[in-house]
């Protein structure tokens, strides 16, 4: 019997949607956009794309979207969060905060890299082997630290956390869409699919 293809959403308040979609298209799954709570009904799988943390933290102020987001995490459905999402999922933030959902068990700094003009590529010096060679894109991103014991450190660079998972969620300080790279998205959709088991 065929697996039904995953739907994913990704929360649209700010970021590149569109190139998180074509990553997620490339790989068979449905893509949607969320604005609203009852969006998060339909779909198996979340993106929290970059963009500017406090931005997208008005956003999701103004559209009631924190409790349901922080439901569909701890309700066990799979979440990736990229570089301002990243910051969005963590237990902590840090320098100039914004509210987070507190699902991810790490502390997030806020633009530790510097600003815009500091953004940087390179290559992870530390992978879990399915992501050797992976390739990153910092623009304005944060850094991660203190993982708590149950987070699992999936890629490093300069020794800091860059790629992290914990249960069903993971978080990249990078911009893995900005790549033709899919494999960050394959991963959220091994989560889904591994979370739609009987």
């Amino acid at each position: 019997m065929a697996t039904a293809r995953p739907r994913v959403g990704i929360l649209a308040v700010q970021g590149d949607v569109e190139a998180h979609a074509r990553s997620l298209e490339r790989l068979g799954a449905l893509v949607t956009r969320v604005l609203r709570d009852k969006d998060l009904d339909a779909i198996d799988a979340l993106i929290l794309p970059g963009g500017e943390s406090t931005t997208i933290a008005k956003g999701l102020q103004r559209l009631g979207l924190y409790e349901p987001l922080e439901a569909f995490a701890r309700a066990g459905r799979p979440v990736l969060g990229t570089c301002a999402g990243a910051v969005l999922l963590a237990r902590e933030v840090e320098n100039d905060p914004v509210r987070s959902l507190g699902v991810l068990d790490v502390v997030a700094i806020r633009n530790a890299y510097g600003t815009q003009v500091d953004s940087f590529a390179t290559r992870a010096e530390e992978c879990a082997s399915k992501l050797e060679g992976l390739h990153c894109v910092f623009i304005r991103a944060p850094r991660l630290r203190d993982p708590g014991p149950d987070v699992e450190v999936l890629a490093r660079v300069e020794g800091w956390p860059v790629l992290v998972g914990q249960g069903n969620v993971l978080a990249s300080t990078f911009h893995p869409e900005l790549t033709d790279d899919d494999r960050i998205h394959q991963l959220l959709l091994d989560l889904t699919r591994e979370a739609q088991k009987p």
